[in-house]
């Protein structure tokens, strides 16, 4: 397949323009349908005019429908994406890609997404979709499975894509809960992602960044929470975010003197509450019940799930600084960490 590939490029350039304009249109339609051209246009940045060419096209070759509500992708036209997927990372050279910074970070696998989730919420949701099909392959053996899940826009897209029936899986939050966004919340996710697997779930009812002194005499009053804990730790599968140091500081309501020390002490990167320097030294914690950095050696698979050219200094720190063996991504991202691993 590379050897046709580098013969398209060569031969009909514009060829390659035309498929992955047609296969983003096919992206965009299958997260936000039913949607109308207008709104499609708007989304891509294109005009009416050379939207309506391309939409028609894929309506008569049946990958698309049309509705008084909007445009629909059909069952073939889903079926075509997924095989496009792979497709297009290799026309844009994103395999090639995946496979340096498995070299170079020691990650047993790497998946990028065409994009930069900053610019465009779908790629986000691909990031999603793309993880979602992780874990179900995982969880595809028939064992009994506990996955910790954290919280975050990205872990709500996976959830919102998840699907089949894994009745032996335990589902619980990674961490306690954090901020005012109950729907991103790890405790919501967790239950979330259950419910469309047709697993159980537990729920960890202790608030973020509680003092070590009350986090100790929750743990030993309640023996509800307690057990919650110890099936966490138990986890052999987790599905995680990674924050930016300064926008999850904020998120904590720290304060702003707070905030700049740990951003002059070289914090640029966040996951289950510790905050980590550019090289994975750590620089701060936060105390809570759930999975810390260290605990990541003793879980069986560890998925990083995080997109967007803003949050590739703090996808790199937490790489440093602990174990993963999946890293799902976007285009964005990975050619800035390719970049700053190289200088």
């Amino acid at each position: 397949m590379d050897s046709i590939i580098n013969l398209q490029k060569k031969i009909v350039p514009e060829l390659t323009d035309l498929l992955v304009l047609r296969y983003q249109i096919l992206r965009q339609v299958s997260h936000e349908h039913p949607i109308g051209r207008r709104a499609l246009a708007a989304r891509l940045g294109l005009s009416e005019r050379v939207l309506r060419a391309q939409v028609d096209f894929l309506k008569g070759c049946g990958l698309l429908v049309f509705s008084s509500a909007g445009m629909t992708v059909t069952e073939e036209g889903m079926d075509i994406l997924k095989e496009l997927a792979d497709y297009v990372r290799k026309l844009q050279g994103l395999n090639s890609l995946e496979q340096l910074l498995c070299g170079k970070l020691n990650i047993g696998r790497v998946v990028i997404i065409p994009g930069d989730s900053d610019q465009e919420e779908v790629v986000k949701r691909e990031i999603g979709r793309a993880a979602a099909r992780i874990l179900s392959r995982l969880l595809s053996d028939g064992k009994k499975h506990i996955v910790a899940v954290s919280g975050g826009t990205t872990m709500a897209a996976l959830a919102a894509n998840v699907s089949g029936s894994h009745p032996q899986t335990v589902v619980v939050p990674a961490r306690g809960g954090l901020g005012d966004n109950v729907e991103l919340q790890a405790n919501t996710i967790a239950t979330v992602l259950a419910q469309r697997m047709g697993a159980s779930y537990r729920q960890l009812y202790v608030p973020d960044s509680v003092s070590e002194e009350i986090l100790n005499s929750i743990l030993a009053e309640d023996t509800g929470v307690k057990a919650v804990v110890d099936i966490i730790k138990q986890a052999d599968i987790l599905v995680h975010g990674v924050g930016q140091a300064s926008v999850m500081a904020r998120h904590r309501r720290m304060a702003p003197e707070f905030i700049q020390k740990l951003l002059d002490d070289g914090a640029v990167g966040e996951a289950f509450g510790q905050y980590c320097a550019l090289d994975g030294r750590q620089v701060y914690m936060t105390n809570n019940a759930g999975l810390m950095l260290q605990d990541l050696p003793n879980i069986g698979t560890v998925i990083g799930v995080a997109g967007g050219s803003s949050k590739a200094e703090a996808i790199l720190s937490v790489i440093h600084a602990s174990r993963q063996d999946i890293l799902v991504t976007d285009e964005a991202a990975a050619h800035r960490i390719a970049g700053m691993i190289e200088t």
